[in-house]
């Protein structure tokens, strides 16, 4: 089993600086999930597109096996195939966003778990960590532009924290805000 890290985009919406940079309690957003990743699975694949020079500067990847994706201007579809061709012929691929850091050890560790086919839903919505298998993974290296899994039939797992991506600096205050009021 291996976990696949999503974390090259530009994030447009985001603002000039990288997301995957932003500073959440004291550490780039990215570590978070990087962190989360390394501390409940065996392997680890990081994909880096934008910015990677400056991402790899600051954050500590430790083990995480970290491939540069050349097309990540292409799209999420690009970016997925990269690190899809990098896992190898792993059977079980946990997929994850580096725009995630809510997703946390317990919850990678429980989707480690899950059997293929599984994702996470928070009130009904779709979100990550993901299982891939044999078929998802067939479908994923299928996919072109910003196309995701989401056509997929997936067998949906409730959970029971918020699954936010960090897209916005809006989203960003939105989750040091839930952070804040949870402690």
């Amino acid at each position: 089993m291996v976990g696949l890290v999503l974390a090259a985009g530009a994030g447009s919406r985001f603002g000039d600086s990288p997301k995957q940079l932003a500073d959440l309690h004291g550490r780039p957003v990215l570590q978070h999930v990087v962190d989360a990743a390394l501390a409940s699975l065996p392997r680890v694949v990081v994909v880096l597109g934008h910015a990677a020079d400056e991402i790899r500067a600051a954050v500590d990847f430790k083990t995480a096996e970290i491939v540069e994706c050349p097309n990540w201007a292409d799209g999420l579809a690009a970016s997925l195939r990269c690190g899809l061709q990098t896992t190898g012929d792993e059977g079980r691929v946990i997929l994850l966003l580096g725009d995630q850091p809510q997703v946390d050890r317990s919850l990678v560790e429980r989707f480690s778990r899950e059997p293929a086919g599984s994702r996470a839903s928070r009130n009904g919505a779709p979100g990550h960590p993901a299982v891939l298998g044999p078929a998802e993974i067939a479908a994923a290296k299928q996919l072109t532009g910003d196309e995701g899994l989401k056509a997929l039939r997936w067998r949906l797992i409730e959970v029971d924290r918020p699954l936010r991506d960090i897209d916005t600096q809006e989203d960003l205050e939105d989750v040091r805000r839930e952070a804040r009021a949870v402690v």
